[in-house]
């Protein structure tokens, strides 16, 4: 098994390019399934993720030519097989994203209960509602979800809870339904733009993406078209934590400043310098940082998928800070990591104290999921002497070539088996 050694102590400096978005990508490639025509998608990243997902699509039938590059293009012409089965989606739960484009196009899907990381619940039962509420009979038998429709119909739809992915699998399905279709507190992130954005180039009529009511006009059939995936948010918060906490300079490219208010604050409340243009971040960062408090809740507040670098940041900060986390009831779990490396973290509920202090130690250390891989990372560049990360498979999901990009800024970081 794969891991990642780094050696602390050196300031991140220079210029990166930041990747695609995994959470744009894949709902837009899942989008391929509502059109006979071809959907090219550019800026796909290079994401273990993405190579699950393009392998899914093609067992459906989908065709995917260039899978390998980050212009993809796919064409669904004839749906053969409407089955994402277990052993290809229990790694990754935004598997459940075929569900409503294979109901809306084909009439039928029978899709594994997905996986992922180990971070919470994340129930699908707010994607079940809303397609029950469309008209299509769903039944979950033996891990599996059953769904039939001869047609959906629009209807009013209100989330009992703010969800993205079933923001974006209640939308792709409405683009083909019988009449209007309204998503009331639907989730706002820029990654549900961004998938708006693609299935109104395919010809939907989808109004008030990136607000918490959305509309959607139902059309008789999608059209081809290409999409060019957002610049990925989280990518560029950990790249900034990772500057932020190393006293380093960084310019980050092809990126946008404004996917990133409630971080870029957070950033320059712990002493950060950061310019930005219409593409690019720059951040200086000359002194110590100052601990800053945290509390994660859905866009436009502060990402729940920022905030285990912000923890590993405020490990080694001025001051104390407490984290609270609302969003997922099970991801503070790269504390014990953390602490391993000599951090000072206390856990109450779902709030982690952290007390600042001058040097955490190198050590052997294991990933728990996407986003605490990040942390360790950043942990571990900050960290006097070595260390080792074990289980890197999660960090390959989220971040492409890391540590690629990661030397390229000055860090003494590489992967061994």
């Amino acid at each position: 098994m794969q891991k990642l050694i780094i050696e602390g102590g050196s300031p991140l400096r220079g210029e990166i390019s930041i990747s695609g978005a995994k959470n744009a990508a894949l709902p837009v490639l899942c989008a391929a399934l509502l059109t006979k025509e071809t959907l090219t998608v550019k800026n796909v990243p290079a994401l273990h993720d993405i190579t699950t997902m393009l392998s899914l699509l093609q067992q459906m039938g989908t065709t995917i030519a260039s899978p390998y590059s980050s212009e993809v293009s796919l064409s669904a012409a004839t749906l053969t097989h409407l089955v994402a089965p277990y052993e290809m989606v229990k790694t990754m739960r935004a598997a459940i994203l075929v569900l409503g484009p294979l109901l809306a196009r084909a009439g039928e899907a029978n899709i594994s209960l997905p996986g992922g990381c180990a971070i919470g619940l994340r129930p699908v039962d707010q994607h079940i509602k809303g397609l029950q509420a469309m008209g299509a009979e769903i039944q979950i038998k033996h891990g599996y979800i059953h769904a039939v429709a001869s047609r959906l119909h629009g209807a009013r739809i209100i989330f009992d809870i703010v969800t993205v992915t079933g923001t974006e699998n209640l939308m792709m399905a409405a683009t083909l339904a019988t009449g209007t279709t309204i998503l009331e507190n639907a989730a706002r992130e820029p990654e549900i733009m961004d998938l708006a954005n693609c299935l109104n180039a395919m010809g939907a009529n989808i109004q008030g993406a990136g607000t918490d009511i959305i509309t959607i006009e139902g059309v008789p059939s999608l059209h081809g078209a290409e999409h060019t995936v957002m610049p990925d948010r989280i990518e560029t918060g950990t790249f900034l934590v990772a500057a932020t906490a190393t006293k380093g300079d960084i310019y980050l490219r092809e990126t946008d400043v404004h996917l990133l208010d409630a971080v870029l604050d957070k950033l320059t409340e712990a002493g950060a310098a950061i310019d930005s243009g219409k593409d690019w971040i720059h951040l200086s960062m000359q002194k110590k940082p100052k601990s800053v408090n945290i509390r994660t809740a859905p866009y436009p507040a502060f990402p729940t998928d920022m905030q285990a670098q912000f923890m590993s940041l405020n490990c080694i900060a001025d001051g104390t800070a407490i984290i609270t986390e609302t969003i997922f009831e099970n991801r503070l779990m790269h504390v014990q990591e953390l602490k391993r490396m000599n951090a000072n973290i206390e856990v109450e509920g779902n709030a982690a104290i952290i007390s600042g202090i001058p040097q955490l130690d190198g050590a052997h250390v294991m990933a728990t999921d996407l986003r605490a891989s990040a942390s360790l990372v950043i942990a571990g560049l900050v960290a006097q002497g070595e260390t080792i990360i074990d289980r890197i498979y999660h960090l390959d999901r989220g971040y492409e070539n890391i540590e690629g990009k990661l030397t390229a800024l000055g860090a003494q970081i590489k992967r061994a088996q």
